[in-house]
């Protein structure tokens, strides 16, 4: 029995996206999804979007895995995935400005606002360790 591309990519991309929803963030899948759980939102919101690439798998994700020990945390945990989700991750996007696109990237949000931004420049030459405190800081600083 042979396997479609579809599902062979579905299979390894399940992973990256447990990786995140196993924390308690919530997948916005659709450009729908994202209006509403951003038009709803109070208090702080974390966006994460997700990647396939290799800083995604090392850094990004492992580093908001550390960050959501932190005794702050914001109030609404959502993530986008880049390449697959497109239309999801434009209209999260489109929230965004003035930062451009980028992915992973890790947006914390406030009242439709983004408060505080870790592109992804500042994820390449980062540890999962060093993204974990920038965030936590952020969290420290904006979500009490």
């Amino acid at each position: 029995m042979s396997m479609s591309f579809e599902q062979y990519m579905l299979d390894v991309i399940q992973p990256m996206r447990d990786q995140l929803t196993n924390l308690g963030i919530s997948e916005l899948r659709t450009p729908e999804d994202v209006e509403q759980a951003f038009a709803a939102a109070e208090g702080t919101t974390l966006v994460v979007v997700n990647s396939v690439c290799g800083c995604a798998a090392g850094m990004a994700r492992p580093g908001v895995a550390l960050a959501l020990k932190n005794e702050v945390l914001p109030t609404n945990l959502y993530t986008v995935f880049a390449g697959q989700d497109k239309e999801a991750t434009a209209k999260a996007r489109e929230y965004f400005a003035p930062y451009p696109p980028s992915s992973p990237s890790i947006a914390l949000m406030k009242e439709g606002k983004v408060i505080f931004m870790i592109e992804r420049y500042q994820i390449e030459d980062r540890s999962a360790e060093q993204i974990a405190a920038s965030l936590a800081g952020a969290f420290n600083e904006y979500c009490q």
